[in-house]
């Protein structure tokens, strides 16, 4: 577990590092950044339960604010607009979609440190 949570902080890293041009890079290099520290913190199996339960928690309350953004993407006949990196200029619910998938990939790793510290802390 130790080398998928090695590349898990990587992946967060550098995740965080290609925010730098968006237009709201602060709080995009604290969330990659925050789930890389947690990601480095979990490969030496420290966990902190509570600070990972916030963040879920601010994650998805977060990820709401773009869910109108999902379903209009949801909506289109052409979803492969999400991976053309022109079309995020053309329509904002691509954006939205694209940040509220990188919230859900965020969500998902830490449901996962969150099991995996239960079975840890047993």
């Amino acid at each position: 577990m130790k080398i998928v949570n090695l590349v898990l902080a990587v992946m967060f890293l550098l995740f965080a590092f290609v925010q730098v041009n968006d237009p709201d890079p602060i709080l995009w290099i604290l969330i990659y950044g925050a789930m890389a520290v947690v990601c480095i913190l979990a490969a030496f199996k420290v966990y902190q339960k509570w600070v990972m339960a916030a963040m879920l928690v601010g994650l998805i309350a977060y990820s709401s604010v773009f869910l109108d953004g999902v379903q209009e993407w949801w909506s289109q006949e052409d979803k492969s607009a999400l991976f053309d990196d022109v079309a995020k200029m053309e329509h904002l619910y691509i954006e939205e979609s694209r940040e509220f998938l990188g919230l859900m990939i965020c969500v998902a790793v830490l449901i996962f440190q969150l099991i995996r510290s239960r079975s840890i802390t047993r």
